[in-house]
């Protein structure tokens, strides 16, 4: 059985949009913390010139693996494992790095690691891009009621997970030698965040 995401159906018509702009001239995307497998179906399917790589913890590969099975597209190649605390990551070629919801799951630690392995990644192609959508604070505070509660929910079950701030994140990425170059608001108080390799 397929496993579903109902969050992933209700925000992957706004993230294409953000994405066929931004990866119109990417070639292989790497999409990190895949989860199910439904985001990567949908955007390879509508966007047939890029290979979507997918990736995730060894546990949740098989869920990926139903998914790009069952859709039978010949641009998602198998899944691979990817733990973002720990190095090196699988030498891949890729131009584009996707992750959606994944930041406030990880510890803070994780967070630093994903952003060194993009910035790896990104710094052997011109022009790399870098998109991460979920929800972000600004300057310290919560954007909407529903984020503050939504943390408060994050931190109960998992205390070293939280919504993450945009100038942290934004200081993990210029180190990673990424320059934010979009900060689009989307649906439900979440954003998408493009970065561009310096």
């Amino acid at each position: 059985m397929k496993p579903v995401a109902p969050a992933c159906e209700r925000n992957r018509t706004p993230i294409l949009a953000v994405l066929r702009e931004r990866f119109a001239d990417r070639t292989r995307v790497l999409e990190i913390g895949s989860g199910t497998g439904q985001h990567a179906v949908h955007f390879a399917e509508a966007m047939p010139h890029l290979a979507w790589q997918t990736s995730d913890l060894a546990d949740n590969l098989p869920g990926i693996r139903a998914w790009l099975d069952e859709a039978g597209l010949p641009n998602t190649p198998p899944p691979i494992a990817l733990d973002v605390l720990q190095p090196p990551w699988p030498a891949l070629d890729a131009d584009a790095v996707f992750t959606a919801n994944t930041l406030h799951i990880m510890g803070w630690d994780g967070v630093e690691a994903f952003f060194r392995g993009a910035g790896r990644i990104l710094a052997g192609a011109p022009g790399g891009v870098l998109v991460v959508y979920g929800p972000f604070n600004d300057a310290g505070g919560y954007t909407s009621d529903s984020n503050r509660d939504f943390d408060a929910w994050l931190r109960a079950r998992d205390p070293h997970s939280g919504i993450r701030d945009l100038g942290a994140v934004d200081a993990l990425a210029a180190a990673a030698g990424l320059h934010r170059v979009a900060d689009v608001a989307m649906p439900a108080n979440n954003r998408c965040l493009v970065w561009r390799a310096v």
